[in-house]
């Protein structure tokens, strides 16, 4: 009952479970809102320690979803899939294929991609259960490094409302998680002069990263306690909570993970303690402006300025929150709940 409470209180449209045992597939798939179009959001595998989390977590995301593409000017809704499993170990191309033909029972109002867990190869195995699926590997691919792009934007962006100068060089990044979003962030942020921090629960991901671009690795906990210019969380979600935010030293938090905040009196907090916080679903868009240009006829350079639009997005987030004395979070949803509402009037 407490989801169903849950959906109620955020206006979600769907959630649906499937199982299949004989493919060994249990995954879920939740639809916020499709009053801007489909729903996009892609699918992650991870293993939960109970399907009320993996319920609890695809309900999230979803949300998630629909205030980022309505923030990125897409036209579309958010939703989100989860598949409960070990992504090193539970793989199958029968897995992919079975739930591929799960999601094609909804007709075209959800449409997926890779996420956390999740690769462009397991995209193409969901290809032949569905024609619902972006990202594969004959057709756009991985679309981290256009993550990357949008998040490095947004940075600039707080940079510039912070101390005036939107410039990286020199500045202390720390990056928490180097997966595929992170590795290419890193990539991007040395190339701007800008000093890494790096770390991640993998070990060895870490070290290379730190090798290639001359970074500083710590460890996992030790993340937080780096004193810095920016904070990137690019990892898992909820890592601005009562025990991490006592520990920032940083000015910025900007990073390619969703949902940061575990509760939005974080929001709140970090506010209060002088730190300027960059939404996540405005600087992280940059994936799903990729995703999206497949719907149409791929243009990389309008992706691009597409993309460099987050800048000017995170801009108006911050000069809404001056002018209204809000919060940033608070901010990036009235402007994305004033979208939304307005796709819901037109349609």
């Amino acid at each position: 009952m407490e989801l169903l409470k849950d959906m109620e209180k955020h206006d979600f449209e769907q959630l649906v479970v499937c199982q299949d045992r004989d493919a060994g597939l249990k995954a879920a798939v939740a639809i916020h809102s499709t009053a801007r179009g489909p729903a996009l959001g892609g699918t992650r595998m991870w293993p939960y320690a109970s399907e009320y989390e993996a319920f609890k977590d695809v309900l999230r995301l979803a949300r998630g979803m629909s205030y980022k593409n309505a923030m990125a000017g897409l036209p579309l809704g958010g939703g989100k899939g989860v598949i409960i499993g070990d992504p090193e170990k539970d793989k199958s191309e029968a897995l992919f294929r079975t739930y591929g033909s799960f999601i094609d029972r909804l007709q075209g109002w959800y449409l997926t991609a890779e996420d956390v867990g999740t690769c462009p190869e397991d995209m193409d195995c969901i290809a032949c259960g569905t024609k619902c699926v972006l990202g594969t590997t004959g057709k756009g691919g991985d679309p981290s490094p256009w993550t990357a792009r949008g998040i490095r934007q947004g940075m600039k962006a707080a940079l510039s409302r912070f101390c005036g100068k939107a410039d990286l060089a020199g500045r202390v990044v720390a990056v928490q998680g180097v997966g595929h979003v992170g590795a290419f962030l890193c990539r991007l942020l040395a190339e701007d002069g800008a000093k890494l921090v790096v770390t991640d629960i993998n070990q060895s991901r870490a070290e290379d990263i730190a090798s290639a671009l001359g970074a500083e690795k710590v460890a996992p906990e030790e993340i937080f306690d780096v004193s810095c210019d920016i904070f990137a969380p690019c990892a898992l979600g909820a890592v601005v909570n009562d025990d991490s935010i006592n520990r920032l030293k940083c000015s910025i938090v900007a990073g390619g993970a969703n949902n940061v905040l575990a509760e939005e009196r974080h929001g709140y907090e970090l506010a209060e303690r002088g730190i300027l916080y960059a939404p996540d679903y405005a600087v992280n868009a940059g994936g799903v402006i990729f995703l999206a240009d497949q719907l149409e006829t791929y243009d990389p350079d309008k992706v691009m300025q597409r993309i460099n639009g987050i800048y000017d997005t995170c801009m108006e987030i911050f000069g809404l929150a001056e002018k209204e004395n809000l919060a940033p979070f608070v901010a990036a949803d009235t402007i994305a709940e004033q979208r939304m509402a307005k796709g819901r009037a037109e349609n």
